[in-house]
Order: C-alpha cells, then structure tokens, then sequence
C-alpha cells in the first residue's frame, strides 16, 4: 500500500467490487478487484480508508480487461426447473426445423425435379450433398460445444439452417441447389448433438441419457409428421413460396436462440488455437478408431441407418407408388418409417437395460429390418395396408441403432464417449449419403439396360445397395462381442 501512496495514484471506486485508478508511470487506466468486497465502500477521490487490509484479494488488471471480466461475477442459474425446460425445449425445437427440413425433402423433390430440369441421379445426389457434409462437420460439433459453450454454436447454426432454407427455395440452378443443402448441413452438424448437450447441461449428466432419448423420439415423431404436414401445404401452395414460409419461421427461431440458448454456466475459454483445436479432435478420433469393437458398431448404425434415410428421405415414396399406392399414401409411408422410429426409440433402449443385454437387440432388430426390406422389395402384390405395417415395422426394428452409440460407449474411457458417438454418428451419415444417392445411379444403369423404369424389376435392380447393407449389418451383429459393462451387471443384480 505505501507504494501506491509513493506513485501518487488516485483511486475511484466505480462499484462495490471495482475501483478504478490511473497509474502516472504507465499513463493508462487500470483496475483494482476486490473478490471478496461484502461491504459497501464510500466513493473517494482517494483510497479507501481499509484498503489494506484486503491487499491480498485485490488484481491488478488493465482497465478494459477489467471492464469485461471484473465487472460481477458471470449469471448463473441453477439445473432443472422452468427456464431449463425451456432452453431445451427450443434446441428440441431447431432440431425439429432441420429434420423435418431435411425429410421434407421427400415430398418436395419431384417437384423441384420438374422446375429445374433435373434428372433422377441429380436429386438423389443432392440429398446425398446434405448427408456427406454433415457427417463430415458434426465430427466437430460435440467439440465446439464443448470449447465455446452453446450461446457461441447454436444461434450460429440457426441462422446457417435458416440461410439454406431460404437459397433452397429461391434456387433457380442445380449449382445453387447444392449450395442450399451445403449451408443447411453445416449449420445442421450442431442440432442434434447441441440438443443432447444441452440436456446434460440444464438438467445434470445423470439425466443425459434419458434426455437424450426424448430429443431422440421428438425428432422422429417429427419427422413422421412433418412429411405429411408439408404434403398438405403443397397442396395449397407451391413448394418455393413454402419453403419460404419455413424460412421466416426460422428468422424467428434464430431470434430466440440468441436470446435463451446459453449454458446454465458461462464456458470457460481454453484460448485454443483453431490449430491446437483441430489437432485435439484428431487426436481423440484417432484413439476411438484404434478400438475394433467401435468400428463394428459403426458399420452396424451406418448401414441400418444409412438404410432408413436412404428409404424415409427419397425411396419409400418411389417405392410405394411403384406398389400400388396413392400419392398420398405414397408420402405416408414415409411417415410410418420415421413414426415406427420414434415408437422403438420409446422401449428398445429401456429393454437393452433391462435384459443387460447389446448384442441380443441388435441382432433381432437386424432381423426384422432385412425381413421388411426382403418383403417390400421382392414380394409384390400384398394390400397396401400390410406393405404400410411392414414399413411401421421396420421403423421400429431400426430403432436398434441407437444401441450401437451405447455399446461403442461401452469400451472407450470416458472422456471419449462424446467422440465415440461422433465416430459412428459420422459414418453413419457418411454411409448414408452412399445409400441415398446408389439407387439413382442404379436407376439410370437400369434403364440403359433396358429394365422399366415403373416396375418391380427396376425396384429389385435399384434397392439391390440397401439390401446388402442390411446383410452387413445382420452379418457384423452376429459376430460382435456382448459390450454391456460388467459393473453394470453387478449393480443391476
């Protein structure tokens, strides 16, 4: 203290936890903190009177450093309640936008196939654009959460969904199409991952999973309903002037985002270089997929579900109609695809744990969706009613993917759990993308070949890629280890 007196220094205090002084030697403004000031301290063109006996409390900082980390300790506010619900609720809410973006796709692309031109290799490859960007940038989404915290990720990631949105509807070329769902998947890598985030968050790390499962459920009963509620809409109006509609209501969303969507605690900033960044992601994939047993989860989720959006986002209207069923019906089934996800999601998880058990569930589910896939593809002739139920069911049986991001869960540390569901997540959507878009291919080889193009032999020719998939998949949970912890085991018993 007396050597601030032998400086000459004047002090201000500014509030109960600043004061404000100017040091003549270094000609600039700097702060004094008080950390732990309770009482009120009287304002004074001089020091306080008992400013010595808090010395060992006080930092010296310059003032604009000081200005925006002194100024009050960080609002916080406490897990669960009303204001937790809600913050999830609207990251629940942007993963509802870009699902039933994305599968609105479905109802759509017929339509934008007539106004740009476009053939059918060229409209399954923009759906595969969308799945292939994503996988590749949501291996990074789980990191930026962890690093910036959600309020720096997910409004971003609104606005970049809402962007595509709007280049979606107004595009006039095949280039701008690709643009459209290029933009949508970048700011698409952070929803799904971002709303579980947020769960374990707001509501506690113990909740996580259970959390987790209802952004899970959410999304897919949206996805089941969403295609039908867009099917309506481009009864009423054209598709341009809807997705335009969509746009606005995005604008809206991102508003609240960057409102409400923040963590219960601000994120502490590691100050880490986009370089060191980069590396420690690398880093951590790199020691996930040096694991054999991740690798066979991986293959199992990206072809079952690479299966089901190759089927709820582009096929399974195609492949109805080709059946026999109505337009309307057509886009249902669809639906029914997304809505038996959504009922799985509900009990096949809760059944892992309850028998104690990863193999078992994925191997029937295996099962049961290459059952559906066989009937559906080379079965003709069933009413339309029973193909509808086989889609429902396959739904449901597919539900056992989720299992994969737990069993791989299962033999990493950790702190590598985020990225082992990051791993499989990737390929999953990766290996989609290849789903999606091998059908058109076939489809165009097909006709060249001199197969109709509506009819079941085209249908055999052109779903041959999923099929194998879902043979894979059968294959790889026959010979995958049971993964279910042991200490898990014992505490259950």
């Amino acid at each position: 203290m007396a050597a601030l007196a032998q400086k000459n220094i004047v002090c201000k205090v500014e509030s109960e936890r600043v004061i404000r002084y100017r040091d003549p030697e270094k000609g600039g403004k700097y702060a004094i903190f008080f950390t732990d000031w309770k009482r009120r301290i009287p304002s004074s063109s001089g020091a306080p009177p008992d400013l010595e006996m808090h010395m060992a409390h006080i930092h010296f900082k310059p003032w604009p450093y000081a200005d925006k980390h002194f100024a009050g300790p960080p609002k916080t506010y406490a897990l669960g309640g009303a204001r937790a619900w809600w913050v999830w609720a609207l990251s629940v809410l942007f993963v509802l936008y870009l699902f039933s973006v994305q599968t609105g796709y479905s109802v759509v692309n017929p339509s934008i196939q007539g106004d740009l031109q476009l053939s059918i290799q060229q409209i399954s490859a923009v759906a595969a654009i969308y799945t292939w960007v994503f996988a590749v940038c949501q291996f990074f989404g789980g990191a930026l959460l962890d690093r910036l915290g959600a309020h720096k990720v997910l409004p971003i990631s609104v606005v970049l969904v809402t962007a595509g949105v709007f280049l979606f509807a107004n595009a006039h070329s095949y280039a701008t199409l690709i643009l459209s769902q290029f933009v949508m998947a970048v700011g698409a890598c952070t929803g799904f991952v971002g709303a579980g985030y947020i769960g374990g968050q707001w509501f506690g790390m113990a909740k996580f999973s259970f959390m987790f499962g209802l952004v899970q459920f959410c999304a897919a009963l949206s996805s089941a309903f969403s295609v039908n509620a867009l099917q309506f809409a481009l009864g009423q109006v054209a598709w341009r002037s809807l997705f335009n509609y969509v746009g606005i209501a995005g604008i809206v969303l991102a508003v609240l985002a960057f409102v409400y969507l923040r963590n219960p605690r601000p994120v502490e900033s590691t100050h880490e270089g986009v370089g060191a960044f980069f590396k420690s992601v690398m880093s951590a994939l790199s020691a996930v997929a040096k694991n054999g047993h991740v690798w066979i989860q991986a293959l199992i989720c990206a072809a079952e579900f690479g299966a089901l959006l190759a089927l709820g986002v582009v096929w399974a209207p195609k492949l109805m109609a080709i059946r026999g069923a109505a337009p309307d019906t057509a886009a249902l089934s669809a639906s029914l695809l997304w809505l038996g996800l959504a009922a799985g999601c509900l009990f096949i998880p809760a059944w892992s744990d309850r028998i104690r058990k990863r193999k078992l569930p994925i191997l029937a589910g295996s099962i049961v969706q290459l059952a559906c896939a066989l009937i559906l593809v080379y079965v003709p002739g069933l009413p339309i009613g029973v193909d509808m139920a086989i889609c429902f069911l396959f739904g449901v049986a597919n539900a056992v993917h989720m299992l994969t991001f737990s069993s791989a869960a299962d033999v990493v540390p950790p702190q590598l759990i985020g990225t082992s569901a990051a791993f499989v997540n990737g390929i999953g959507f990766i290996f989609g993308g290849i789903l999606i878009a091998r059908p058109g291919a076939r489809i165009a080889t097909g006709l060249e070949a001199g197969i109709e193009r509506v009819s079941m032999d085209m249908v055999q020719y052109a779903a041959r890629p999923i099929v194998l998939a879902l043979v894979l998949a059968l294959i790889l949970s026959f010979v995958m280890r049971e993964s279910y912890p042991a200490q898990q085991n014992r505490d259950s018993s």
